[in-house]
């Protein structure tokens, strides 16, 4: 079992910068790749950025990349997601996930733990 607690939402000019953090409880932290999802208002859930068990190997959506920078640290149980040049449609609840797959994945269904997601607005 896996508990996930994000934090470092908030309110932010577009071209702006934000820095998520995710905290995870348990001692298995590093036997599971991490993702941050968003999710707009009337939209799906949609991936955002994902990072190996090890933190060698990561992927990203497309429309942050170049924008948005992901990290872990396993010896602190967290994983980061560093925000730049955000926009106004990068407004959305983000959610912080982890898989037991072995490898990072974009697929929304292969995360099996979820946190309770934060806010962040970004205003023109």
């Amino acid at each position: 079992q896996v508990q996930l607690v994000e934090s470092g939402g908030g309110l932010v000019q577009a071209g702006g910068s934000l820095r998520l953090s995710c905290a995870a409880s348990g001692r298995t932290f590093n036997n599971y790749a991490m993702g941050w999802f968003r999710q707009a208002p009337g939209k799906q859930r949609e991936f955002v950025a994902c990072i190996s068990r090890s933190g060698t190997s990561t992927d990203y959506a497309d429309s942050v990349k170049g924008r948005f920078t992901i990290s872990r640290d396993n010896a602190k149980n967290t994983v980061a997601l560093q925000m730049n040049s955000l926009k106004p449609e990068d407004t959305a609840v983000y959610y912080c996930s982890a898989s037991r797959s072995a490898w990072p994945t974009v697929v929304i269904n292969n995360y099996n733990y979820w946190g309770q997601g934060t806010q962040v607005t970004v205003s023109s």
